[in-house]
């Protein structure tokens, strides 16, 4: 009977060409869409940050895996964290990590807002734009004030209005490629080839941000030790070739100053391809595919706050919910956050304001990533991994955490110093928490362990 049971149980996890899959449908989503526009601007020599965030990213996503198997400690990076840094590095990941998504919400506020700007042909002026990108947030949150149950339905078929332009325009978008216009964007600014390389390391990064989650479904895998870190690095590679494919043969479908002046570059693309009403229809699958994910992860910040709250990490009032187990009130707070984001950001032009906010979000979300590739080290000696094994791990998070500060370099002063100030206000505010952390630990039942 035991066997049987077993078998069943294995029937019902997921294999490696599953999770790879998945792993790369979670990189896939809305963090593309203004990608193209934003390259132009570099020209396509940026395809040298796509091989250089490319190589960074799979050193990150081995290195998350690796961590994933061996922490015993719940709560993702911040549990990585905390072997080297303790609780005070654990609440530090949490509360960047947190910020960082805060941040990511606007910025897939105002790509939205973009899209629909073309779609429906008008013109808004900076202050529009940005009350526009408010509404949308105000209309997601609000849209979540029952539950999660049908919003998360939504994103996660919405989520295709993304991935299958974004497909189709890799594969079948090369029929429509003309070298010549890609040679003619080639290098606009005549940057140096470091210059090229670096200058869009942060934007590339954004459309990778997220690796750090396949790790979650370990426990649904069939043998996780060996397959986790195969689905892991599959899948950052498949994303990686579709965003590399996808930006550069629309580099050669549409002009460089054409690009550099839209705010829908698929949806351009599309229409340049076929007729200005597929690039219509492109353009509404991409809007309702960032509502979507808009939807999602304006309930899924929330619920970030409220857990790590649950655990002493954060104000006891982002723990609060109702009677239906919604976070309202912690939806609420980091709603007016994000509309003071929105308004301090207004910038002349959209896509300007769509840098910022992505410069920012960068920034924010490499700290988590730089405390768990400096606490591997430790993951592995605390777990008795073979020397030999450990060494090359770590020989590979170094490459990680170098990758990582090429990144925040790139990230322009403007976001460092921002960043800064945000992180160190994270200190401010743990000031107010941890003494409950230390009531929290003295509350937990002795074990002689």
């Amino acid at each position: 009977m035991s066997n049987n049971s077993s078998n069943s149980s294995n029937h019902k996890k997921m294999s490696v060409s599953q999770l790879t899959m998945l792993t790369a449908v979670n990189m896939l989503g809305s963090g593309i869409v203004l990608l193209p526009t934003k390259l132009a601007e570099i020209g396509a020599i940026s395809i040298l940050s796509w091989l250089v965030t490319a190589t960074g990213s799979l050193a990150l996503a081995y290195c998350f895996a690796q961590c994933g198997m061996l922490s015993r400690k719940s709560g993702g990076m911040g549990g990585y964290s905390e072997y080297a840094f303790g609780k005070a590095g654990n609440y530090l990941t949490n509360y960047t990590y947190g910020s960082s998504l805060l941040i990511a919400n606007v910025a897939i506020a105002i790509t939205a807002v973009g899209y629909m700007t073309e779609l429906f042909g008008v013109k808004l002026d900076p202050m529009q734009v940005g009350l526009a990108t408010i509404a949308l947030l105000w209309i997601t949150t609000f849209a979540n004030f029952g539950g999660a149950h049908i919003t998360g339905k939504i994103g996660s078929v919405t989520v295709w209005g993304v991935i299958a332009p974004v497909v189709a325009v890799s594969t079948i978008g090369w029929f429509w490629f003309s070298a010549d216009t890609y040679m003619a964007g080639w290098n606009p600014h005549n940057k140096s080839l470091f210059e090229a390389a670096s200058s869009s390391i942060a934007i590339t990064l954004w459309a990778f941000l997220g690796m750090e989650s396949a790790c979650a479904n370990a426990d649904a895998v069939e043998n996780p030790e060996k397959n986790v870190p195969v689905a892991v690095l599959g899948g950052t590679i498949g994303a990686a070739v579709i965003y590399i494919a996808s930006t550069n043969v629309i580099a050669g479908i549409v002009s460089n100053p054409e690009l550099v002046a839209s705010t829908a570059p698929f949806g351009l693309a599309f229409a340049q391809m076929f007729n200005p009403m597929v690039g219509k229809v492109v353009m509404a699958m991409m809007v309702l595919a960032c509502v979507g994910s808009l939807l999602g992860w304006q309930f899924t910040i929330a619920q970030v706050f409220k857990s790590s709250a649950d655990t002493g990490y954060f104000l006891p009032v982002f723990g609060i919910v109702n009677k239906a187990g919604t976070p309202i009130i912690p939806m609420l707070i980091l709603l007016a956050v994000q509309t003071a984001l929105a308004l301090l950001t207004i910038s002349p032009d959209l896509t300007k304001q769509f840098d910022t906010l992505v410069n920012l979000a960068v920034v924010t979300n490499i700290i988590p990533y730089i405390l768990s590739m400096a606490a591997l080290i430790t993951i592995q000696k605390i777990s008795g991994v073979d020397p030999k094994k450990a060494f090359f791990v770590n020989a590979i998070s170094l490459v990680a955490a170098a990758y990582s500060y090429l990144a925040l370099y790139s990230s322009g002063t403007q976001a460092l110093m921002l960043g800064g100030v945000a992180t160190i206000f994270g200190y401010t505010l743990f000031g107010f928490v941890s003494t409950r952390l230390i009531r929290l630990e003295k509350e937990k039942p002795y074990s002689p362990n």
